[in-house]
This record gives C-alpha cells, structure tokens and sequence, in this order.
C-alpha cells in the first residue's frame, strides 16, 4: 500500500490583514449608525433648538429640544402641547438660519445636529380644530369654549395677553401662543388674516418630548394638558 500525498489546505487565498478588516468593520458599524439616526430622524425624533425667550420659562434660548414626530399622526395632539412647526406662511419673517457649514448641514441632514433653520417655530397649543379662544374673563383668564384655563406655565409677571380677541379654530388648525406672552410674536398677531392665526396640523412636525442641552436644563416633555381638562368640547 502506497502512502497518499498530504492534500494542500483548501481556501489558499491571501489573508486579509487586520488593519484592513478593523477598517471595514468601523466603516459598516458607522454606516449603520448613519442610517438608524436618519430613519429615527426621519420618521421617530428630531432635535431643534430654541432661537428666542417667547417660550420661557419651559424652554430658554439656545436649549436644545427633541420632539415626537408621532404627533400628530398615530398620536393626536392636545390642548397644552409644547409643538414644533413650520412657518410656511412666513408669519415670523424670512428665514434668518444660523450660517452652517457642510459638516454641520450634513449631521443635520441624519439628525446628529439640532435643526437650526429658523422657519421651525416653537409654541403651545391652546385651541384645537372647532374651538372658540377669547381673552379674557374678569379676572384676565383666557377662555376656551367658554371655561377659563388657569396657565401655570406663563412666565412670571406676564398676563396671559394684553390684547383681546375672539377666535373661532378653523377645521384642521391649532391656535398657538408662547408661554412669555409679552415676548411672543404667536397667533394673536394674526387674528385679522384668514384663518385667524391659526396654523394648519399638517404644518406641526412634532410635540416636545424633552430637553436634552444643556445637562443642567434637561427635562422631559414640557407639554401640561391638565389646566384644559375642564374645558368642554
């Protein structure tokens, strides 16, 4: 019996070297970030951040902001809801964003930078589709549906407003005012224009879900629906 030849080891191809495995192993986990963040920004949260005082005390200028995109949607919005949204009809001026450079369009883009387009506003929902907002009773509350709300979250010394009005929310809009109501450019600026000053859903991006810069101001949704739960539909 003759001995068989030793068979060569199968899979003789040039092994990889290790720094070029790491390398592809770091440029696959980055790029799985990359794309988790853009969905999640895309369809789940998305960062802004606060450019003025008209929402003081909840949110302060330079705050950075997370919101539910959600709501509206799955979710449904409520009386009370701190919201994001577009200022499509340029109400709040021209667009005056901060200069940015490409590293920075581009982490906002994948939502790894807050937003800092200046046509995103910030405000809080006081009247829902179908709602009547007045101000005020005798004692300077605003009134939804004919029952005064008591608004905790106004900024100190401030009145809930200074002007009167009486508006009726047209189907498919919220009404919304800054919690510094003598800092805030809101909806009674617009009461006289069609739609009295109120801002169609489709425009709203998403409610406050907290507040995450800086470390010492983080908190979670600054949204307080429990001062309208008397007011009827």
């Amino acid at each position: 019996m003759t001995d068989q030849p030793a068979q060569a080891p199968s899979g003789g191809g040039r092994k990889r070297h290790p720094m070029v495995s790491l390398l592809i192993e770091a440029a696959i986990v980055i790029g799985l970030a990359v794309l988790i963040s853009f969905i999640v920004k895309t369809f789940f949260l998305r960062a802004f951040y606060i450019p003025s005082e008209s929402m003081e005390p909840a949110l302060e200028v330079d705050d950075r902001i997370v919101v539910n995109l959600l709501a509206p949607g799955p979710m449904e919005l409520d009386r009370g809801d701190v919201v994001v949204f577009e200022d499509t009809r340029q109400w709040w001026g021209p667009e005056q964003s901060p200069e940015t450079n490409l590293g920075q369009e581009a982490l906002i883009f994948i939502g790894l930078m807050p937003d800092t387009s200046s046509h995103y506003v910030v405000k809080r929902i006081v009247g829902l589709s179908g709602d009547t907002v007045e101000c005020c009773d005798e004692q300077g509350r605003i009134l939804v549906n004919g029952e005064p709300v008591d608004e905790p979250y106004i900024n100190d010394g401030h009145s809930p407003s200074e002007q009167e009005f009486s508006v009726e929310v047209p189907e498919g809009h919220v009404w919304l005012l800054g919690d510094n109501r003598g800092a805030s450019a809101d909806s009674r600026a617009h009461v006289d224009e069609p739609n009295a000053g109120a801002v169609p859903e489709e425009d709203v991006i998403g409610r406050h879900l907290g507040t995450v810069w800086p470390f010492d101001r983080f908190v979670s949704g600054a949204s307080q629906d429990e001062p309208f739960e008397s007011v009827p539909e």
